[in-house]
């Protein structure tokens, strides 16, 4: 029998708080993901939610914006400063979104364009129309993978110019270079090949949705003085804001990008969250420089820890990472679709991955050769080096001695319980992940 509609309301609300409870016992290392603070979860919880503001602030085809534009100016002035850029686009409600904007502002239809492929740590918005990738499929762009080379975990420069000039040749129509991916180990070789494609008439943009946290705080690198014209990120995965997207660039391309933005790709663009960037940005400002340091050092202590203990960690020529992100080949325990649920089960929360290798191989991304590992939501909780290899302990001890996942579970529990606060934030009472009922 069906339940009454107040069942399912009552329901949703129990799973939601079982969620709340779940996260707070459990170990965060989705590299995509981070917990905004307090501030900012109180302003997405705050009125801007239930507004309209189509356009750019002074210029909106609706009333009731005096308040909504003063914060949406700040957050354009804020994202300025944290990526010295001459040009800021908040209104992006997604990196999918901005990386968009960026389509719609430099390519037309069967133009081609270069990024990673998504086993080389690709992401699906910048894949090809074949396997239902946001470039090909919805900006009809044709895509050409960098060459990858899996020793120095990074895009080859010499193949890559190789590669560029093949497609010239071919009469090619090559409009735009996307650097950046969704897995990120190495900084990616801007500097060396943005003069390639700048010669043959294309743009180059950097997609930091990963590690825009990073360049913010001054490391990993500084894609604006490296030769890209435009950068497209996300705002909640190293640059801990709401879930949502930016686009940085120069004021020469400010008027094409602010039309790619609206109407082209949004309508409203969630006021709430354009509150919570602007929030983020103001803590980013004031903490990110020793944020975005303390996580890279987790994840080279997180790596290093787990190379110790048995573990594939890929990149180890070049220190393993220099990010975020932590990469290991499983294949030597098992398999990362299987290993991520047993994992999951001691409430440690991470996810398979493909390899470069693993389609030659005949692995599927629902069961692939790798397991993908974030350091900056543990950062922002507060954790240091000597954690990292606590939690690599935790990790090896279900996935090379065998051990019962429930066992685990019950010293990740009590290793939480260590870590509640949020940290590199103006000061709240509130815990992380704590529940805040307002019904």
């Amino acid at each position: 029998m069906s339940k009454a509609p107040k069942e399912y309301y009552d329901e949703i609300f129990q799973l939601i708080e079982q969620h709340h409870k779940w996260f707070s016992n459990s170990i965060p290392l989705v590299a995509s993901e981070n917990t905004p603070s307090p501030a900012v979860r109180e302003v997405i919880m705050s009125d801007f939610g239930s507004r309209y503001a189509e356009g750019w602030p002074g210029e909106r085809l609706y009333a009731g914006c005096t308040y909504i534009d003063k914060v949406e100016l700040i957050a354009i002035e804020l994202a300025k400063k944290l990526f010295r850029a001459e040009f800021a686009d908040v209104r992006p409600v997604s990196g999918v979104c901005a990386n968009l904007v960026v389509y719609t502002a430099f390519t037309d239809a069967g133009d081609t364009m270069f990024s990673l492929s998504i086993p080389s740590g690709g992401h699906i918005s910048t894949g090809r129309k074949s396997l239902g990738g946001t470039a090909g499929s919805v900006s009809r762009l044709e895509v050409e993978n960098f060459p990858f080379n899996v020793n120095e975990m990074n895009i080859d420069v010499d193949e890559t110019k190789k590669k560029v000039k093949q497609a010239i040749s071919e009469g090619k129509k090559v409009k735009l270079a996307m650097f950046g991916g969704s897995v990120l180990t190495q900084p990616h070789p801007l500097k060396e090949l943005a003069d390639v494609f700048h010669e043959v008439g294309a743009k180059v943009c950097y997609d930091g949705a990963h590690v825009a946290g990073l360049i913010a705080g001054g490391l990993f690198q500084d894609p604006l003085r490296e030769g890209a014209d435009v950068m497209s990120m996300s705002t909640h995965k190293t640059l801990f804001g709401p879930q949502g997207g930016c686009v940085v660039s120069f004021d020469k391309y400010a008027e094409i990008i602010k039309k790619a933005t609206f109407p082209a790709n949004v309508s409203n663009h969630h006021l709430h969250h354009v509150c919570g960037k602007a929030i983020a940005f103001a803590e980013f400002l004031e903490f990110g420089r020793d944020y975005a340091l303390q996580v890279v050092k987790n994840a080279k202590a997180l790596a290093q820890s787990l190379y110790e203990r048995g573990f594939q960690v890929l990149g180890e020529k070049k220190g393993f990472t220099q990010s975020h992100i932590v990469l290991v080949d499983i294949t030597k325990y098992g398999l990362g679709g299987d290993l991520e649920k047993k994992l999951e089960r001691a409430n440690i929360i991470l996810n398979r991955n493909l390899l470069a290798y693993d389609l030659k191989q005949n692995r599927h991304y629902q069961n692939p050769g790798g397991i993908r590992l974030g350091s900056q939501e543990c950062t922002r909780l507060g954790m240091k080096e000597n954690d990292m290899g606590y939690i690599a302990e935790l990790i090896a001890r279900i996935v090379v001695k065998g051990e019962d996942p429930e066992r685990v579970k019950k010293d990740v529990i009590d290793f939480r319980k260590n870590f509640n606060k949020v940290h590199y934030c103006f000061d709240s009472v509130r815990k992380a992940y704590e529940y805040i009922r307002i019904r």
